[in-house]
């Protein structure tokens, strides 16, 4: 009887490469490109560190490192190196060519990462135009061959070179998707449009990768989000709708976790799905409480806010997993207008979550007192969904009621002889 074979992805070994320049945690970074390698595949072998002032414009580490590095990957039986930083085309052909081993850095790795875990098509178009930016930037010097575009008249002389093709290609295939996320970005702008019309208030949930995003999100919401203790679990950006103890809906809109040294190719290639919090009412910025780097982490998310732009918005910020930091006292974060601890995957502090989301909405609102005639019952309604009823009265002349509705609007359109308190 024949025997049968499951078919597995080729792991591949590696080691670990940082050039420490006493300005950061080198071997904070390092576990955390460790957890990248890991949820691309790969199994790390060991890692090396060296302390330089800068890295090496030519091979990222020293001379004797790299010495270092080859013996030690002889002797382990790694396949490859992982570089801690986004090396040059220089840097990754002059490291190759010493170690005549498989180079990748920190940007790649995390590039992989994303298509592997792409499942919509604008993700999966987002995730093309970071590849393709990022290997564009690095063709230079790799082809050195010269081809003839055929044979016959009018062929003859130097012919192009393949670099020039291959570019010429790539910047095709960028213009392509370009115009295909142009289009997606107009569906996302008329989808906002109309949520802006329904006056609906939009929290939108940031943070490092691994926070706990997704999971709060399902917690919320009921949504059914993957969510694994992976970096980069999820990437397509969620909407999902809740209602909070006063009667108001909340839409809430997960996005792409932030990480250090975000690679600027991804930046670009996700700024349209990373817009969403830039048009949000609110910013919930879940954090790690129970990770030894959190502070690094939550100003790498203020970092990455600030370069897209996002200011001038109120924060919460959720010191999520306090199930596993029970002991630790709750963190502070200045930057915030309001914090409260929770635990997503527990369910800890998420009533005092929803009632802090329904009084920081109210902050915004004002307080309308109206009279709808009896024929105008069912604009009521529209007052429940989009505003917060305090008090009603059924009078000889109509309802009566007192509600809270967004700032500048009285259930969704401004009214005649509304009276604002």
């Amino acid at each position: 009887m024949a025997e049968l074979y499951e078919n597995q992805d080729l792991e591949e070994k590696v080691l670990l490469l940082g050039v420490s320049t006493q300005e950061e945690d080198m071997e904070a970074s390092l576990d955390e490109l460790a957890e990248l390698a890991d949820t691309a595949g790969a199994v790390v072998l060991g890692r090396v560190i060296q302390n330089r002032e800068s890295v090496h414009p030519g091979t990222y580490i020293g001379k004797g490192k790299i010495e270092e590095v080859r013996a030690l990957a002889e002797e382990l039986g790694a396949d490859g190196v992982i570089c801690d930083d986004e090396l040059t085309p220089a840097q990754l052909r002059g490291l190759e060519k010493e170690l005549e081993l498989k180079v990748m850095d920190r940007t790649l790795v995390i590039l992989d990462i994303f298509a592997k875990h792409a499942t919509t098509r604008e993700g999966k178009l987002q995730v093309e135009m970071a590849q393709l930016g990022y290997r564009l930037a690095r063709l230079s010097g790799l082809g050195k061959s010269l081809s003839r575009l055929g044979g016959g008249i009018g062929t003859r002389g130097p012919g192009e070179k393949k670099l020039e093709t291959d570019r010429r290609l790539i910047k095709s295939r960028m213009a392509c998707l370009r115009r295909e996320l142009r289009q997606m970005q107009l569906h996302r702008d008329t989808a906002r449009k109309q949520r802006l019309e329904r006056s609906i208030p939009v929290a939108a949930i940031v943070g490092y990768t691994n926070a706990g995003k997704s999971t709060l999100l399902n917690a919320l919401t009921g949504a059914d989000i993957l969510a694994r203790d992976k970096l980069f679990a999820t990437l397509d950006p969620t909407t999902r709708r809740t209602v909070l103890p006063g009667g108001q809906e909340l839409l809430l809109t997960d996005t792409v976790g932030f990480i250090r040294k975000l690679p600027h190719h991804l930046v670009e290639a996700f700024k349209s799905t990373l817009e969403e919090a830039r048009y949000a009412d609110l910013i919930l910025h879940v954090v790690d409480s129970a990770s030894p780097q959190m502070e690094t982490q939550m100003e790498v998310v203020y970092e990455t806010l600030q370069e897209l732009g996002i200011t001038g918005k109120r924060v919460i910020t959720l010191f999520n997993k306090r199930d596993l930091a029970k002991d630790m006292e709750l963190p502070k974060d200045l930057k915030a207008s309001r914090i409260l601890g929770i635990s997503a995957a527990s369910g800890e502090g998420l009533s005092e979550l929803r009632e802090l989301l329904e009084e920081t909405l109210l902050e915004s609102c004002v307080l309308v007192e109206k009279v709808y005639p009896y024929a105008q019952a069912g604009d009521i309604a529209r007052v429940r969904r989009y505003g917060q009823i305090i008090e009603e009265e059924y009078r000889e002349d109509g309802i009566y009621i007192r509600y809270y509705a967004p700032s500048g609007d009285a259930g969704g359109k401004k009214q005649p002889g509304d009276a604002g308190a």
